[in-house]
């Protein structure tokens, strides 16, 4: 009877010693599954994902499944329906090359997004195409940035307009939200624009007699008279002193923008006869706008621009990308004539 006796207890403390390590095991596998590694990346790299609507779990798994391997999916539903996870939020979500299921149900559940790079170049030259570049990268509508770019009324608690609306947005590359909406958008473009107008700014741009817009519509000018920046600051030198003068600034990437054919080579003079307020060979000063998104630097160059007696400029005919430059127009006169014929030569029309 002992011996019987003894067997029994040794088997019911065999079965609650299996059954408590069994749980243990189920406990301490579902934490790992859940808290540290349920996927893994096929090919050991990050990957995104842009939500474009609302899915459910199922559908977010299937998704995944092309660029993961799950250990188990029988865990996955179970911290699904624990986390009450029904929708995975609309979004760019960006994901650890291996991670538990905790992490994709709280990122996805409770839309917490990852940053995308948000970059654009001083070749956007028109609000139409500004807006063509957010509505791209970024989920909103282009019509809707154009809207804002147009409205006079959201424009000025931003102290702009239509023509300068542009200088908001100094080329970048920014992380921001795919979700960011455009009043969003706005006021992070806006930020960055005080963020590089410091006061010290501000008062060297004072100095010069211009307000920080016309030292983008200005910096816009000479990037497109040349990408060599060495120049920069001599060119913008060079068109402060016409300006100083109450000269025409006669600059020829006010004429392309006025033509609309931004990839016009030459000008010719009936480019320089376009009726436009861009067109500085026929309206004094500085244009209304910048023809261009201005980069950071090149205000800077106009900031520090170069102190010299030029007011004429020509590219070098050894089409090396830089300029001669000279203080009387004689000596301007003569390089433009070997630069004429240099693209006569090459028949560049």
């Amino acid at each position: 009877m002992k011996t019987a006796k003894r067997r029994r207890i040794f088997s019911c403390l065999c079965f609650c010693f299996l059954l408590g390590a069994g749980v243990l095991i189920f406990v301490a596998m579902d934490y790992y599954r859940n808290r540290y590694h349920n996927f893994v990346s096929n090919d050991g790299e990050e990957h995104g994902y842009y939500i474009t609507e609302s899915i459910s779990p199922d559908s977010l798994l299937s998704l995944l499944s092309e660029d993961y391997t799950i250990s188990s999916s029988w865990f996955y539903q179970r911290h699904v329906s624990k986390a009450n996870f029904s929708q995975a939020r609309v979004g760019y979500y960006r994901l650890p090359q291996s991670f538990g299921d905790g992490l994709l149900i709280r990122r996805f559940m409770r839309g917490e997004e990852s940053p995308i790079r948000l970059s654009f170049t001083n070749q956007i030259r028109t609000r139409q195409q500004l807006a063509a570049r957010m509505g791209k990268v970024l989920l909103l509508d282009s019509i809707d940035i154009m809207q804002r770019l147009d409205s006079l009324e959201f424009l000025n608690q931003y102290g702009m307009n239509r023509e300068t609306a542009i200088c908001l947005f100094i080329p970048n590359t920014y992380e921001v939200y795919w979700t960011i909406s455009p009043d969003q958008l706005f006021d992070r473009m806006h930020r960055e624009y005080e963020h590089f107008w410091t006061e010290q700014r501000l008062e060297e741009a004072a100095q010069l007699g211009l307000t920080p817009t016309q030292v983008a519509t200005l910096a816009s000018i000479v990037e497109g008279e040349t990408n060599n920046r060495s120049e920069h600051p001599i060119i913008a030198g060079l068109y402060l002193n016409r300006l100083r003068i109450g000269m025409h600034l006669q600059a020829c990437p006010t004429a392309i923008y006025a033509s609309g054919n931004f990839g016009l080579r030459r000008v010719l003079k009936r480019h320089t006869q376009i009726d436009s307020p861009y067109n500085t060979y026929l309206y004094l000063g500085l244009p209304p706008g910048p023809i261009r998104c201005a980069n950071a630097a090149t205000m800077d160059s106009v900031l520090h621009a170069t102190r010299t007696t030029y007011l004429y400029m020509c590219a070098n005919p050894d089409f090396s990308g830089t300029h001669v430059f000279s203080s009387s127009y004689s000596q301007h006169a003569a390089m433009a004539r070997q630069y004429q014929q240099a693209l006569n030569r090459r028949k560049i029309k």
